[in-house]
C-alpha cells in the first residue's frame, strides 16, 4: 500500500508547483496593459537575483535591474530596478525568467506599499525583443501576443478616439506572433498620448 501511495503523494505535491509557474491572469489587450502601467520601458537586464523580501521575510522575490534604452511612459533614470514576487520553485531556480543581457520591453505596474511590482498582466506585459530573419527587431510577449489587439479599435471608437492609419492596420491585421518593434512602440506611444 505504501508503494502505491508514494507516487500519488509525489504527484499531488508537484502539481501546485506546475500551476504556479505560469500564473493565470485575465487576458488584457494592449490598451488595457498601457493604462495599467505606471512605467513602460525598453532595456537590457543587467542583473537578476533571488532574495527574501526585506520586510516580508517568508516571501521570495527576484530583484531585476535593467539598463534603460528607451522610456515610453513614466519617468525613469538610466537604470531601472524592480522587485517581483517569485511564486514557485522553478521560478526561483530561473530568476523568475529574467537573465542577464535580455532585451525586454516591460509594461510595469506601480509598486505596492511593500515595493513589489511586476509587468502588467504578468507575462502579457513582458516582451522579449529579438531579430527576425530579415534583421528587424521584433517583440513577443509570454502569450505569443495572442489577443493583444482584441477590442482596441472598438474601445477607442466608443471614447470618440481614433488611431493613426498604420496603428489601425496593425490592430486589424495582426492576430498573434512577433510584431515589428517599431510598430508596437508606435502604437504604445499613441495609446499613452490618448490616456493623458
Amino acid at each position: 500500500m505504501k508503494r502505491f501511495l508514494l507516487p500519488i503523494v509525489a504527484i499531488a505535491l508537484a502539481v501546485p508547483a506546475w500551476a504556479q509557474h505560469g500564473t493565470l491572469t485575465v487576458a488584457r489587450n494592449l490598451d488595457q496593459l498601457t493604462s495599467r502601467s505606471a512605467v513602460i520601458l525598453r532595456g537590457n537586464v543587467v542583473s537578476a537575483r533571488i532574495e527574501k523580501h526585506p520586510v516580508l521575510r517568508n516571501l521570495d522575490t527576484v530583484v531585476v535591474t535593467l539598463q534603460v534604452r528607451e522610456t515610453l511612459k513614466g519617468q525613469v533614470g538610466r537604470t531601472f530596478t524592480f522587485r517581483q514576487h517569485v511564486q514557485d520553485l522553478r521560478a526561483r531556480r530561473d530568476s523568475g525568467g529574467f537573465h542577464k543581457g535580455q532585451d525586454l520591453l516591460l509594461m510595469m505596474i506601480a509598486p505596492s506599499a511593500y515595493g513589489l511590482s511586476s509587468p502588467a498582466g504578468m507575462d502579457q506585459g513582458r516582451f522579449q525583443i529579438r531579430r527576425d530573419s530579415a534583421g528587424r527587431e521584433t517583440a513577443v510577449n509570454g502569450q505569443g501576443n495572442l489577443k493583444l489587439f482584441d477590442g482596441i479599435g472598438a474601445g477607442l471608437a466608443k471614447q470618440g478616439l481614433a488611431l493613426s492609419p498604420a496603428a489601425h492596420r496593425l490592430i486589424e491585421t495582426h492576430p498573434a506572433g512577433p510584431i515589428e518593434l517599431t510598430e508596437l512602440t508606435g502604437l504604445i506611444r499613441e495609446l499613452v498620448a490618448r490616456s493623458r
